[in-house]
């Protein structure tokens, strides 16, 4: 791989990071995450792994998003996450794939005890619809999948 490959994969991580910020928090803020920003992450992925040479593992990652989306379709069914949250998750899924999963979640569970915790506190404003509490998880999402561009992760192979 070229060091001008290496640099622009890089770079879609950091874009993607400054991108996953916002949606962390608007969705903190208005309790919505846009479908144009959930395609944009998700082209961004397609364009990182082009440029990181993950393009040959990347079906284990399509592969990974759909099976969770499947499982994560029956807890909205449920109402149990919002739509955005499984949009969200999804396009999450689809950046760590199976071989980031487990670290991706440890940090995701580590984000939302302390936005739990939070709310336990009232530190945050929560929205209360038919009698339940609607926390916004797009900050923890976002969160998670930032620490894992950081730890190197996804680092180009």
């Amino acid at each position: 791989m070229s060091v001008s490959a290496a640099a622009a994969s890089q770079t879609v991580l950091v874009i993607t990071a400054a991108l996953l910020f916002y949606v962390g928090l608007a969705d903190f803020k208005h309790y919505k995450i846009r479908n144009e920003i959930i395609l944009v992450l998700a082209g961004l992925f397609f364009l990182h792994a082009v440029l990181s040479g993950r393009w040959t593992t990347m079906y284990w990652n399509i592969g990974f998003a759909v099976l969770l989306f499947a499982v994560m379709l029956y807890f909205y069914s449920m109402k149990l996450m919002g739509g955005g949250d499984l949009k969200l998750l999804t396009v999450a899924f689809l950046w760590v794939g199976p071989f980031c999963a487990i670290r991706f979640a440890i940090i995701l569970l580590l984000f939302i005890c302390i936005h739990l915790l939070a709310d336990k506190f009232n530190w945050l404003d929560v929205k209360i619809v038919d009698g339940r509490r609607m926390i916004p998880f797009a900050p923890s999402i976002a969160a998670a999948l930032i620490c894992v561009f950081m730890i190197g992760c996804l680092q180009p192979l």
